[in-house]
């Protein structure tokens, strides 16, 4: 009976000598709980830096809008060509040219009129005011639509400096109009306008 008892006794000591060694590399009696990695040479598997983007991030960034440009000259601080958005306005050139020069015409281009790609915007000096607003030489006092410059093709109805770089350009692409309906062959010169006008231009 004793040798038993014994033996009992000593397999108990150490059954609570392996608990306490299994207790003990598991953190104690603190509830932590430890995770067991896979070795120094196990190969841990990380996202993509694709799978961590949004659908946002994913998305292709849209194409820049294409600038317009525009050789802003005359009576303004900084003469040049600016780069400007699609539907910008002759405020937006003359601002990218510093503003107004001191003895600048501040009331002849019309400064809510949209710009194009490749317009010469000239703003004309104070000096400038009595020839640009006398009578445009032509036949009659007609406007010569072949031979007027921008100052001139801007005193008719509809035409400002846009439609007058237009006009001009026009004729250097394509030589004189034949005939004062030709007018209607430059971009953005439609019928309504060419009523207006039809009754102030030659091409004598």
């Amino acid at each position: 009976m004793k040798k038993r008892k014994k033996a009992k006794m000593a397999a108990a000591a150490l059954w609570w000598a392996v608990l306490g060694l299994t207790l003990g590399g598991c953190g104690g009696d603190t509830g932590e709980v430890l995770l067991v990695g896979r070795g120094e040479d196990a190969e841990v598997s990380l996202p993509s830096p694709a799978q961590g983007m949004s659908a946002r991030e994913e998305t292709p960034a849209e194409s820049p809008v294409a600038e317009v440009y525009v050789y802003v000259c005359g009576a303004v601080q900084k003469p040049g060509v600016v780069a400007l958005m699609p539907g910008s306005r002759a405020q937006d050139a003359l601002e990218a040219a510093g503003g107004f020069a001191a003895d600048a015409w501040r009331e002849y281009v019309n400064l809510a009129q949209e710009v194009t790609d490749g317009e010469k915007l000239y703003f004309p000096w104070l000096d400038e005011a009595e020839s640009l607003l006398a009578p445009p030489e032509g036949k009659d006092g007609l406007v010569n639509i072949n031979t007027a410059d921008a100052a001139a093709l801007q005193t008719l109805p509809g035409i400002g400096a846009s439609r007058a770089g237009d006009i001009l350009s026009y004729r250097e692409a394509n030589g004189a109009f034949e005939k004062p309906e030709d007018i209607m062959k430059v971009p953005g010169i439609k019928d309504s306008v060419y009523q207006k006008l039809k009754d102030k231009i030659t091409v004598d």
